[in-house]
């Protein structure tokens, strides 16, 4: 992969690349500001776009907007925001997009999982963090979502993430026909047509809980 990384903490930033380096991957930019990010991204085409929620000069939600840009400016790049705390608001209108990702910085840690989420983002799949699709999975009275049951959702979350039906097993440690049976049962409940497709399965699931949130509000 080609990528660009923007993060302002300068010893992360530099442990972004070695981690993607000595994998082989090809860090084209490493910036500390939005503006920067968008310069690199404009200038360099990567497949993956790795961004901060919060950096220069605000501090505040400078990498969301500039990831929204990029995503308007080139559909196909894929984004992986990285963030330390969760933030809904603005991640809500990109979440049903192909190659997006919303992962908590501490998910870095998992070296492995952190770089295959990475690898599915840019392949034009979905990663988010398992606490992500709690926030956007909160409940109202009047919410579809509250009719599924608790194994229910934990694999929508799965799904959320980007998992197909054997990696949803495996995390849960039930067989896959049993994964299979939680996935039919709940895209009834949420009256989401089934798909083979791994990806609009969870577009789909994405959707209805960005239309569940704009509801909400």
């Amino acid at each position: 992969m080609r990528i660009v990384i923007a993060e302002d903490q300068v010893l992360l930033r530099e442990g972004l690349v070695r981690l993607f380096t000595d994998r082989g991957h090809d860090i084209v930019a490493a910036v500390g500001d939005a503006e920067a990010l968008r310069s690199s991204v404009d200038q360099h085409r990567p497949d993956l776009a790795l961004v901060d929620i919060r950096m220069p000069p605000t501090f505040t939600d400078e990498g969301t907007r500039a990831a929204r840009i990029i995503k308007d400016t080139y559909p196909n790049l894929g984004v992986l925001v990285l963030s330390q705390h969760i933030d809904t608001k603005h991640a809500i209108t990109l979440v049903s997009r192909p190659g997006f990702g919303y992962l908590l910085k501490d998910r870095v840690l998992n070296v492995e999982d952190f770089l295959a989420a990475a690898q599915r983002v840019a392949g034009g799949g979905s990663a988010l963090d398992p606490q992500v699709v709690g926030a956007l999975m909160a409940v109202r009275r009047d919410d579809p979502l509250a009719a599924l049951s608790e194994r229910e959702r934990d694999v929508l979350a799965l799904m959320a993430e980007g998992l197909n039906n054997p990696a949803i097993a495996r995390r849960l440690v039930v067989s896959e026909r049993t994964v299979e049976g939680h996935v039919r049962h709940l895209l009834l409940k949420l009256d989401l047509a089934e798909s083979s497709d791994g990806n609009r399965r969870v577009l789909a699931v994405l959707t209805y809980l960005r239309r569940n949130d704009g509801d909400a509000g």
